[in-house]
């Protein structure tokens, strides 16, 4: 009990602070005794820190709490098939630092382990004035969250990657891993959209499609980490093949590589376009949208719906509260959000289910790392993180 009333504290300071001990009392219905004893002792941790005084009801002014933002960090890594992107956030998740690592062609295993301890101790020499306690990674592929090993990770063609075990030996730090489109989820969830919204999906639709699952504020796994590949959602029995084995998956119908072969369908079917015969994607589909290419405003239009038939079927199954669209194609937003939309309120059941608010991301390229580092934060907050030993 104790553990959980710390948690609720902390989570109130960080949510509604600079905040007194009286209102938290107040709001979360502790007994000062309780709030004053556990706020002490945050305060001990260095997790909060007392700032300037509030204003008086009667009596002498209150001494309002807040998250320290100057003791503690986290470092996130996105890991993706072509780079490493790495953050250093404070524990309100500010970006202090950035950096990237391009990944080579061919890569083996202890190579990318390698360079990932190097993005790491290359961003933390940059911040050496910063105190690090956490590792959150993540990871393109199939994830063993609890063992945070890589099972797979298709992109770079590589599987059983130790990476927890590998970072936490030569760092000495805790470390977290998850695949990457749901620390991308969580990021959302934690820092931007998910503000007093406790279930939200994020989808990422880019080279392949996935979700991450916000369930009463907490990421959904399924039974065996499964949960999220809706991109292999089947809605085209006779559709294209995908790189899964099977035909119509969702994601052969909207991601950036298949917006490109739509779009050579058109082409193949003597439709007047700029767009050239050459290896066609999304950006260069969105390329032609932008200078006014009517078909390549009507492939991006199409996907939008084929994206909003998808939705809709998330809705009906989870219903959330929210949808994040993540990912390149989101850069698309102005041509595809319409249709999107438009599907919805076509196809949702209800009126509620028609209105469901859809987004697209804000959080820009670093986004997965900083949601990766949110992953050790969630931690943090939450009470699961060994604070004692910080």
């Amino acid at each position: 009990m104790k553990s959980l009333n710390r948690s609720i504290i902390l989570n109130k300071v960080r949510t509604d602070g600079p905040i007194s001990r009286a209102t938290i009392a107040k709001e979360t219905k502790l007994t000062p005794p309780t709030v004053s004893n556990l706020v002490s002792e945050l305060i001990v941790s260095g997790l909060v820190i007392e700032s300037e005084q509030g204003e008086s009801i009667g009596g002498r002014k209150p001494t309002l709490l807040v998250i320290n933002n100057t003791r503690f960090h986290i470092i996130g890594l996105d890991v993706g098939t072509k780079s490493i992107r790495a953050v250093l956030v404070n524990l309100s998740g500010t970006v202090l630092g950035e950096k990237e690592t391009p990944i080579p062609l061919a890569i083996t295993k202890d190579s990318l382990l390698k360079l990932i301890k190097q993005t790491i101790t290359s961003l933390a020499h940059t911040h050496e004035d910063k105190e690090i306690i956490g590792i959150g990674v993540g990871m393109h592929g199939v994830v063993d969250v609890e063992s945070g090993v890589s099972l797979f990770a298709p992109g770079l063609n590589l599987r059983d990657t130790p990476i927890k075990e590998f970072l936490e030996a030569e760092l000495d730090l805790h470390v977290i891993i998850d695949n990457d489109v749901r620390a991308m989820a969580f990021g959302e969830y934690w820092f931007e959209n998910g503000k007093n919204v406790d279930n939200m999906v994020t989808i990422n639709i880019g080279h392949g499609v996935g979700a991450g699952i916000v369930l009463n504020g907490r990421l959904f796994y399924g039974d065996h980490d499964l949960a999220g590949e809706i991109g292999h959602m089947t809605v085209d029995l006779n559709g294209r093949l995908c790189s899964c084995g099977n035909h119509g998956c969702w994601e052969t119908l909207i991601s950036g590589p298949a917006i490109g072969r739509t779009a050579l369908s058109y082409l193949e079917a003597g439709a007047k376009t700029m767009l050239g015969k050459k290896p066609l994607d999304g950006q260069a589909v969105y390329n032609a949208a932008l200078q006014g290419d009517e078909v390549a405003k009507q492939v991006l239009e199409i996907t939008g719906q084929y994206i909003g038939i998808g939705l809709t079927n998330l809705i009906h199954l989870l219903n959330p509260t929210k949808i994040i669209i993540g990912g390149g194609v989101s850069g698309a937003s102005r041509f595809i959000m319409p249709k999107i939309r438009e599907t919805i309120a076509e196809r949702g059941l209800t009126k509620q289910a028609k209105e469901t608010e859809i987004y697209c991301s804000e959080q820009g390229a670093f986004g997965t790392a900083r949601g990766a580092a949110a992953l050790v934060l969630g931690e943090i907050f939450e009470g699961d993180f060994p604070v004692k030993e910080m």
